[in-house]
């Protein structure tokens, strides 16, 4: 079986340009090589038409040869072949990257409802420290003021005790009679006769 290069012309270096003429709608291959052998060809020989894509300059050009309907057959064969092996590729590609994305997708929408339930787990901890907070200034309050009834209790105490103190240095002792009301010749006879 022959390869796919041998059974094409290697026109590398040719200029190709497709012409429709407006008579017979006929293409033709215009380069130097086609019309130097154009003029020594016969009229019976079928004429050779390669197709070229526009604006290919490599040196990897694919000539399709219609005049071997065999070897088009093959080609485009194996043309579909790579195209489809290409497209499962393609599709394996895409479906990997359609997975991936659902993936992120769904692990953005985990990460949100885990943030979210962090931050409603947050505002009700913070709810319960603002009510604890209350509580415990209302606490603070009631000991402030107890706070200050006990001060103005000991200040009253205080005071009681600084009177009560100045009342005992101004008492006389129990066995002194002296002074008003006590003569001293009573206060001796008394001690004396007990």
């Amino acid at each position: 079986m022959m390869t796919r290069s041998e059974k094409r012309p290697n026109r590398k270096n040719d200029r190709k340009v497709l012409v429709a003429e407006e008579s017979n709608k006929n293409w033709a291959d215009l380069d130097s090589y086609s019309t130097s052998n154009s003029s020594s060809s016969s009229d019976s020989e079928p004429e050779e038409v390669h197709c070229f894509m526009e604006n290919q300059t490599t040196t990897e050009d694919e000539v399709l040869d219609f005049s071997n309907f065999e070897f088009t057959r093959e080609d485009l064969m194996n043309a579909l072949n790579e195209l489809v092996h290409e497209y499962r590729k393609l599709s394996q590609a895409f479906e990997e990257i359609k997975a991936e994305n659902n993936g992120l997708k769904n692990s953005l929408v985990e990460s949100s409802n885990a943030q979210l339930e962090d931050t409603d787990s947050l505002k009700t901890e913070l709810s319960k420290l603002m009510i604890e907070n209350d509580l415990l200034r209302n606490r603070s309050c009631e000991f402030k003021s107890e706070n200050e009834r006990l001060n103005e209790v000991m200040n009253s105490w205080t005071k009681s005790s600084v009177s009560l103190s100045k009342l005992h240095e101004t008492q006389k002792p129990l066995n002194d009679k002296s002074g008003l009301g006590f003569s001293v010749g009573e206060s001796s006879s008394e001690g004396t006769s007990t």
